[in-house]
């Protein structure tokens, strides 16, 4: 996919273009890459979106319910310390 290069005015000025675009744009400014936009297409009805991003939650929730947040916090302590005993 090629990426279209603009300056940041140039981006401004067109924004309304390039959200509705699907290539990419990369925003830049006296020559150097600021950022880069990369537009989504809206495939599915937005409700669609929505219920299965709420079934995402749901998993989630469900996945977390027997996680102790103190012993998820000590765990984690733990591996840093590994981690930086096993990096010297």
């Amino acid at each position: 996919m090629t990426t279209i290069k603009v300056g940041v005015r140039e981006f401004r000025e067109r924004i309304a273009s390039f959200l509705e675009s699907d290539t990419p744009v990369a925003v830049t400014r006296r020559g150097e890459t600021l950022g880069v936009y990369v537009p989504t297409r809206r495939k599915r009805p937005k409700t669609a979106h929505m219920s299965e991003l709420k079934e995402a939650a749901d998993r989630l929730a469900s996945a977390l319910a027997d996680v102790d947040e103190e012993e998820l916090v000590a765990d984690f302590k733990e591996l840093r310390r590994r981690e930086k005993g096993a990096s010297r």
